[in-house]
């Protein structure tokens, strides 16, 4: 014993507790394979989410197959949605009528019915699932389909770890829906699909194969089983005793949200169309999409509630729907219904619009995609109705819920829940031009005013590169092609100067919409540039994005980018040059206003009469203290021998201008002097009133006569402004280019927000 021990070289103890650890770790693996098989064995918690009368009828086999399982699955249903709002039917009550426990009920419809209301919906689904989730705890969450709300669904499961199994993910329809199903496709763990076409779609956006089932769809379980009701009785209880099969017309519209005023607009071409066809129509309100309200009010508008040819339903249970369907002379519209179940009867179907756009579809199936006349309609109704297709079976065979119980059953709770994609093979090669790197990325930057058209190329950090100065023309057609002619010249040079232009911003006089791009009303010193699409023209020629917005909020991003206004929370900036203008910011974001008239600081009265101003009114701040203000006071006291004083000299050729009126007055010409005292006043006073209204934390000035008002301005904030507003700081500009420097802040700002 003691040789075979020294052997090993190991003595009695070690052995003995080697041995001791060696049972310890067989009882463990033990205990965990007992653990695994009762997890293997215990009941599989699914929940099953609906969120409308749609997807109700999709879930619904799937979860009367759950619940007759009880020995493998336990069944939670969650209801939200249009389910619980009466305007679409209180639908939640044909799901205990089913006799299925409703284990929880969110009210998550925000009303509105329109693009708002439906991403608050979103994000009041979000707020309220997590408490739900973790009280419900399921082991799957089954959702279904393309709608927001079963976005929601995907998004709080996902990110509380439950895994989801996915119902008719792949399918193409052309309109948002696409992108919010394959949004919950990329965020599902596993997926029903329900033909060939949609189980390659989900393996070319890379969703591991092994985890597809294509099962068909639900709903033809129930379509394709026979049906004890006498479909008679319920064309009578929903249309009348005297309306017969094939001798009716099942409608039903729902809003594209992607082209809300389209829907509108094909939904009531559609309704004339069925009141000149002149028969019996059952029709069903839309769903809850934005737009929706919309349709509605046309409906109402055309008496379709009180037509003796119609009835008009809020909701339909689905087993006495598809009946009408199946039975139907003709179906119109573009629900999904139309190109799927309906397929399955033959029923003859006018689908309407984009919003089923890409959806695989029988030869029972007529399109009129572009349908912008109500002859259109018409003429498809007289080819459609009462005809009868062969039966299609795309969506399924009647064995869907079978398939997805045993896929269901196929799962292992304790595979890893991290999904995994099966990206194609891709060629890993990675090169970058060294000229590409040492590029400086830079704007093209344009400044039109009132005498000169300037062009610039400016960097990153506001250097100024190279920079164009040419008169500017009087015509709009000269003046485009100016522009265009010189940006041209400026890209080229930027190609041997290394810079990389990211785009082009415009500073002009006048009112613009920069949302547009579109120059509204011109200041008189600008001619025929009113009404004027800037953006087009410019982006269509260079082949780059362009901004634009006059020059006085150029001249306040100018000094938020690089100037005093670096990292200030609220600020004004004041130009006194010409005219007057500026641009207010306030919570780092420049004001526009609603008719994009804030800003427009020159036009602040500050007299009840005073002299005329160019905008037509009197008393503006501009018609004081502007260049061309000072101009007319020196012209005025010029032609009264007024101005000249001792040791001035002013040349015959030479125009009298503002700048002759401040040199009086430094040589102590009292008319000169008074002339410029009331402009400081004036411009002090619609200063203080900005701080009154605005309450900015600084003062900017700018301009050719900033250095001039900014002490006199300060005294009149001292002596006049509230007290909490006397200490805010009046400054002048550092900048030399406040115009070309904005507008390339237009663009490089968009740049950095775009790359970070």
């Amino acid at each position: 014993m003691e040789s075979s021990f020294k052997s090993v070289g190991r003595n009695p103890h070690q052995l003995y507790y080697l041995n001791l650890q060696r049972r310890s770790e067989k009882m463990e693996r033990g205990m965990m394979e007992e653990q695994n098989q009762m997890v293997s064995k215990r009941k599989l918690r699914v929940c099953v989410a609906t969120c409308n009368r749609a997807d109700y009828s999709k879930l619904a086999p799937i979860m009367f197959g759950l619940k007759a399982h009880p020995e493998s699955f336990e069944l939670e249903v969650m209801v939200l949605g249009s389910h619980l709002i009466d305007d679409y039917g209180n639908t939640f009550r044909m799901i205990e009528q089913d006799d299925f426990d409703v284990s929880s009920k969110l009210h998550t419809i925000v009303r509105g019915e329109d693009e708002a209301a439906m991403v608050e919906s979103v994000g009041l689904a979000l707020v309220k699932l997590p408490d739900v989730l973790q009280r419900l705890r399921p082991d799957i969450l089954v959702v279904h389909g393309d709608r927001f709300d079963a976005l929601a669904l995907a998004t709080a499961a996902a990110l509380m770890n439950i895994r989801i199994l996915h119902l008719e993910g792949g399918e193409v329809s052309g309109t948002i829906d696409d992108s919010i199903r394959h949004a919950i496709s990329k965020l599902s763990h596993y997926h029903a699909c329900c033909t060939r076409s949609a189980e390659q779609h989900l393996i070319a956006m890379c969703e591991d194969h092994s985890r597809i089932l294509l099962a068909g769809c639900p709903s033809y379980d129930k379509l394709l089983s026979p049906t004890k009701n006498n479909h008679l009785d319920t064309i009578h209880t929903w249309l009348g005793d005297m309306v017969q099969e094939n001798q009716y017309i099942v409608a039903l519209q729902h809003p594209v949200t992607t082209d809300i005023q389209g829907s509108i607009k094909i939904y009531g071409l559609m309704l004339d169309a069925l009141i000149s066809f002149n028969k019996k129509t059952l029709i069903l309100f839309p769903n809850i999409d934005a737009g929706s309200k919309g349709m509605v009010r046309v409906m109402r508008m055309k008496g379709i509630e009180q037509h003796p040819n119609f009835r008009a339903m809020k909701h339909i249970p689905f087993e006495q729907f598809i009946q009408l369907v199946a039975h139907a002379g003709c179906m119109i519209g573009n629900s999904s219904c139309g190109v799927r179940e309906a397929g399955a009867y033959g029923t003859p179907v006018i689908n309407l619009g984009s919003r089923q756009t890409g959806r695989e579809t029988g030869e029972n199936v007529l399109h009129v995609r572009d349908a912008d006349t109500h002859n259109k309609i018409y003429h498809a109704l007289e080819l459609q109705f009462g005809k009868r297709y062969p039966c299609s079976k795309i969506y399924g065979d009647g064995n869907a819920v079978p398939r997805i119980l045993k896929f269901l059953r196929s799962i292992k709770l304790d595979e890893p829940l991290q999904k995994s994609f099966c990206f194609p093979p891709v060629k890993e090669a990675f090169s970058q031009d060294i000229d590409h790197i040492l590029e400086t990325q830079c704007a093209l930057a344009v400044d039109l005013g009132g005498t000169n058209l300037r062009v610039a190329i400016v960097s990153m950090r506001g250097k100024i590169m190279r920079k164009y100065c040419k008169p500017n023309p009087k015509t709009y057609e000269s003046r485009i092609q100016l522009i265009l002619s010189m940006s041209q010249d400026a890209i080229q040079d930027a190609v041997r100067l290394n810079c990389r232009i990211l785009g082009v911003g415009v500073s002009t006089g006048g009112r613009v919409n920069p949302q547009e791009g579109v120059i509204l009303h011109s200041t008189k010193l600008i001619q025929e540039w009113s009404s004027v699409d800037l953006r087009t023209p410019l982006s269509d020629a260079l082949h780059l994005p362009v901004w634009l917005d006059n020059d006085g909020n150029c001249a306040a991003l100018a000094e938020k980018k690089f100037g005093h206004g670096q990292g200030v929370e609220n600020f004004v900036t004041i130009i006194t040059g010409t005219g007057i203008g500026g641009g207010i910011v306030h919570h780092h974001e420049l004001v526009h206003g609603s008719t994009f008239c804030a800003g427009e600081l020159g036009h602040i009265m500050v007299s009840l009469d005073g002299p005329e101003c160019m905008c037509g009114s009197r008393g503006c701040v501009e018609a004081y203290a502007s260049g061309m203000a000072l101009q007319r006071e020196a012209k005025r006291l010029h032609d009264e021998d007024l101005l000249i004083t001792e040791g001035m000299e002013l040349k015959k050729v030479e125009a009298v201008s503002a700048v002759h009126l401040i040199s009086a007055a430094q040589q102590g010409n009292a008319k000169a002097q008074a002339v410029l005292k009331t402009a400081s006043t004036a411009l002090g006073v619609a200063v203080v009133n900005i701080l009154h209204m605005t309450n900015p934390s600084l003062v900017i000035l700018s301009g050719v006569l900033a250095s001039y008002y900014q002490s006199p301005v300060q005294d009149i904030i001292s002596q006049r402004a509230l007290a909490s507003s006397q200490g805010i700081k009046v400054v002048t500009s550092d900048l030399e280019e406040p115009a070309l420097l904005g507008a390339a802040s237009m663009v490089l700002d968009y740049t950095t927000r775009r790359s970070c």
